[in-house]
């Protein structure tokens, strides 16, 4: 039987960056489960963005705006830098207004008690005289993954002077993964797998991590096949009367994810396999030397997991 990795351990953590480490994964499982929770780390936690904008009288993005030093290409650039927390389902719009010679921030935004600005240092467009005039306003959405004009213009159509730009709705900037072999038993091939991940601050990296593998479970719960249900005497009523109780029993401890320790101390008692354990009681567990109350708790875990209770 394939075993069940450890409960993931948090090496570090905050608003932006976290390590993330899972022991125990059986072997080759580093990789096929590192993938795909990675994948949706990076494309399926919800965020917010700039969609559209309008700048003074500017027609286009290529147009110009007096006494700006940026054009309307980067002012688009510096527009999908910012980043924010959206309170509500619909669009959001801000605007500003500035004058005279500064550089504008995205703190220059008028209050919106449903947007707030993640990185309001973050610099839109540089006014060069003292005459210059910069009205902006940007509709800010959520929304997943990233999004062309093209896809949206099927959508809905934007009032006259307003500009649309593409939008990367994704909070998680960055996730890697790395993979190593760990001793498991005797065994040397188990994975221990490491997530590096790293988020806008809009979502911490843990919430994103946890999301991400509620998404997985979703839709792996989804494809479970009714029919195995349904069989009746026909066919098997659920997936673990597929496999013979006898072969449980003969699951050798080494391949459940037990800790060393733990496994050591069972060997000198002569309990290597699933059956060897389901013939022992807790009282007697306790009585081993070796045993705190924290590795009893594993070792009733790993007997639940495989359906087994200590006699």
């Amino acid at each position: 039987m394939i075993s069940l990795p450890q409960k993931p351990k948090v090496v570090s953590s905050d608003a932006f960056e976290a390590v993330v480490e899972i022991e125990g994964l059986y072997p080759g499982y580093g990789l096929t489960l590192g993938t795909a929770l990675r994948r949706v780390m990076l494309s399926s936690c919800e965020g917010a963005a700039v969609t559209s904008f309008r700048l003074n009288s500017a027609a286009h993005e290529f147009s110009s705006v007096p006494h700006v030093q940026e054009d309307l290409i980067e002012i688009s650039l510096n527009l999908k830098k910012l980043r924010f927390k959206v309170f509500s389902d619909e669009p959001q719009s801000l605007t500003l207004k500035v004058k005279g010679e500064k550089t504008v921030k995205a703190k220059d935004f008028n209050k919106n008690s449903q947007v707030e600005i993640v990185n309001p240092e973050a610099e839109i467009a540089t006014l060069t005289d003292k005459k210059a005039v910069f009205e902006l306003e940007i509709v800010v959405e959520k929304g997943i993954g990233y999004s062309t004009v093209e896809e949206r213009r099927k959508k809905e159509k934007l009032p006259i002077g307003m500009i649309e730009i593409d939008a990367n709705f994704s909070p998680v900037i960055l996730v890697n993964t790395e993979l190593e072999d760990m001793r498991v038993g005797e065994k040397t091939n188990y994975n221990r797998l490491r997530f590096f991940i790293k988020t806008d601050g809009t979502i911490q990296p843990l919430q994103a991590f946890d999301y991400s593998l509620g998404i997985l479970l979703d839709q792996f719960s989804s494809l479970k096949l009714d029919a195995l249900d349904e069989a009746g005497e026909d066919g098997p009523s659920s997936f673990s009367s597929l496999r013979d109780s006898s072969e449980v029993e003969s699951v050798s401890l080494e391949e459940t994810g037990l800790s060393g320790r733990v496994l050591a101390v069972l060997k000198q008692h002569r309990i290597k396999t699933i059956g060897d354990l389901s013939k022992i009681s807790p009282d007697k567990l306790k009585a081993f030397k070796g045993l705190g109350a924290k590795a009893i708790e594993e070792v009733k875990k790993i007997a639940k997991e495989y359906g087994v209770s200590l006699k």
